[in-house]
């Protein structure tokens, strides 16, 4: 497992607005979004790394991989069929700083990436960030009848340790159910 060095307090402040390019090909099984970067994962170019956000964990208690993933190792989930992008680009120290016309823009830019990309599923990781960018007040975790062209489309927790609402082991549960429904498919 690859480590990255730690930021500076003041390169995480000046990540601000920055961006993390997206993991994402044709065809993936799974593109998992997140709401946006956070400043530490802007500074240290991975999805994912802020100490405490616990998407690797899940993903690998889950079953999506064999082993526990750095987010330094973040391109290598393209080999399992697996990317990543965000509903919003700029990075913010807290998903809470960004406005809700910036989420239904993103909701936007995001379908016209699954046009492009085509993956089987878009699992949206937030359901308050889905509720807004997708204009579904009423959106529960889970699968979504509605989909973006042929993508499917779920909303799992978001996995960030600010989320009190989910312990690892829920998270790692409800991201297995959809790990299992992918896995029926192939």
């Amino acid at each position: 497992m690859s480590a990255l060095r730690k930021p500076t307090p003041a390169e995480v402040k000046a990540a601000e607005n920055s961006r993390v390019p997206d993991i994402i090909a044709p065809q993936l099984k799974v593109l998992f979004c997140g709401i946006n970067p956070s400043l530490y994962s802007a500074v240290v170019g991975h999805h994912f790394a802020r100490p405490g956000n616990r998407f690797w964990k899940t993903l690998h208690g889950a079953g999506f991989t064999d082993r526990l993933f750095s987010p330094a190792e973040d391109r290598d989930l393209l080999e399992l069929g697996y990317g990543i992008t965000n509903i919003v680009d700029r990075a913010t120290a807290r998903a809470d700083e960004l406005s809700p016309a910036e989420l239904i823009a993103g909701q936007q830019a995001l379908a016209a990436k699954i046009e492009t990309f085509q993956p089987q599923v878009l699992a949206i990781l937030g359901v308050s960030a889905y509720r807004t960018a997708f204009s579904r007040p009423k959106a529960q975790v889970g699968f979504q009848e509605e989909r973006v062209g042929s993508t499917q489309l779920w909303i799992l927790p978001n996995p960030s340790g600010l989320n009190a609402h989910y312990q690892l082991a829920d998270l790692q549960r409800v991201y297995q159910t959809l790990r299992q429904t992918v896995a029926e498919r192939v």
